[in-house]
């Protein structure tokens, strides 16, 4: 499979992004930071590859 510019390097398969968003939930966790369920279906279609972290970014600043 070739990269694609969509996902960053670390982020090329379902699991490598799951990875990624674990880490920073991880981080969320340890602040006290509470995610609504918007932003969570929001990172599930981010694993599923639907959407670029880009796009979840946009799609957060645009609730």
């Amino acid at each position: 499979m070739l990269p694609t510019t969509q996902f960053g390097p670390q982020a090329q398969t379902p699991e490598q992004r799951a990875r990624v968003l674990e880490q920073m939930l991880a981080y969320y966790a340890q602040m006290g930071i509470k995610l609504s369920p918007h932003v969570v279906a929001l990172h599930q279609r981010y694993v599923a590859g639907e959407l670029s972290w880009t796009d979840v970014c946009a799609l957060r600043a645009a609730a």
